[in-house]
């Protein structure tokens, strides 16, 4: 194959070890291959960067291996063209499979230009998108830890949750924390109730059972409520963190939440994952596609198999979907239009994924546009591209199959 990149190298990379094989000119039209092993300490690293400078090397490749690709890349992206492939990519033929020669089959890849790489996100984006990753996993577990307390309550015949709308409302965490303490009169509990929950007093009262809590719960149930004060606390400094990284992108940010279903957070995780330079994805399909928010191909012979959306980016898509879910109920807009549109012929499940997808191509023309706001269409959006005649002549057929004997007439100017 015709050799494109003159000076590159490949790289195979462990979690102790990495293999580096240098592609350049040989004698005549032949290519000479050089390899090393090096270590994956800082000063291993730096010694690997040096090595690479002083073979002329431009471009340099490296497979996506776990985690452990991220300290090479972070190395050598100031000084060298870098690539991040996918492993499934550049997958080698089978037999005599060494680092060595992972290393070479990476090389000899690059050099004819047939790798394509990862995006990879500048560093301010990478700071923000684990921050935003952290603060995520510690909601889902505040979630968890919320409902072991529930599963506790419910062990010990306390049915508080069946009155009260919030476990863990500001109501019922006084009575928890009064259980904690020692208190177990359920009319002394019950009147801690606050605001409209005093209407239940009665209920309150019934379901407020202590007879089966023992000291153990208490025990338990302090713990419990402990760790969620922590995992509260924990999201808390991360928002505040999160608030001044994003600050440069706070403008983008807010352009973002002009669409209906996206809040500040959803907003804050989408510019994480996919970053404010839309020169990447140089379409919205493009974006959709790597972030699995649309179906793929899966066609041989003239049949069609399933096309069901990849993994993509998962903590974008989780988003995404939430916010295709929030965005159901909002009044009169194209998106809750589309929502229901779909919902009534392939289920909402389809729906929320469908109305991500939408979302996401906003976003992608949003961030791509300086200035551009989120324009509305209007819940009748579907409604107006229908022919009026066409759709009053279906509406008639369906009020004629009722055994309705029907009389249209125009309505007057």
């Amino acid at each position: 194959m015709e050799v494109i990149i003159d000076r590159c190298a490949g790289l195979d990379v462990h979690k102790k070890t990495v293999a580096a094989c240098v592609r350049s000119p040989g004698g005549g039209r032949s290519r000479r291959s050089e390899v090393r092993t090096f270590g994956t300490f800082a000063e291993e690293l730096v010694e690997l960067r040096d090595w690479l400078k002083a073979e002329g090397v431009t471009t340099v490749a490296m497979e996506a291996t776990g985690v452990y690709w991220k300290p090479v890349f972070y190395a050598l992206e100031d000084d060298f063209e870098l690539l991040l492939v996918n492993a499934t990519f550049v997958k080698k033929l089978p037999g005599r499979k060494t680092d060595v020669k992972d290393a070479e089959w990476l090389g000899q890849l690059l050099e004819c230009g047939l790798l394509r790489g990862s995006f990879v996100p500048p560093p301010v984006i990478r700071e923000l998108r684990d921050l935003t990753r952290y603060r995520k996993r510690l909601v889902q577990e505040r979630a968890r830890e919320s409902q072991r307390v529930e599963k506790l309550l419910e062990d010990t015949g306390i049915k508080v949750s069946a009155v009260a709308s919030c476990t863990l409302g500001a109501s019922v965490r006084k009575m928890l924390d009064a259980l904690v303490a020692g208190e177990r009169d359920p009319a002394v509990l019950a009147e801690l109730a606050k605001g409209r929950l005093r209407s239940k007093l009665p209920e309150l009262r019934r379901s407020l059972d202590t007879s089966l809590f023992r000291e153990h719960h208490a025990i338990m149930l302090s713990e419990h409520l402990a760790h969620i004060d922590h995992l509260s606390a924990s999201i808390e400094r991360l928002d505040g963190r999160v608030d001044q990284v994003i600050a440069p992108f706070a403008e983008t940010r807010d352009r973002l939440m002009t669409i209906p279903g996206v809040g500040k957070t959803a907003a804050e995780v989408i510019i994480a994952e996919i970053g404010t330079d839309m020169s990447r994805f140089p379409t919205a399909a493009h974006l959709a596609s790597w972030a699995g928010m649309c179906p793929g191909n899966n066609e041989s012979a003239g049949k069609h198999r399933s096309g069901h959306t990849t993994s993509g980016d998962p903590w974008l898509a989780g988003m995404l979907t939430e916010c295709g879910w929030a965005a159901r109920y909002t009044k009169d807009t194209y998106l809750a239009a589309q929502f229901w549109q779909i919902a009534r012929r392939r289920g909402q499940k389809r729906a929320s994924i469908a109305v991500g997808h939408s979302l996401l191509v906003i976003a992608w023309h949003i961030i791509s546009t300086p200035g551009l706001v989120y324009s509305e269409l209007g819940g009748d959006y579907f409604n107006r591209r229908l022919d009026p005649e066409l759709r009053a002549r279906k509406l008639l057929a369906q009020l004629q199959s009722l055994g309705l004997k029907v009389t249209v007439e125009p309505a007057a100017a």
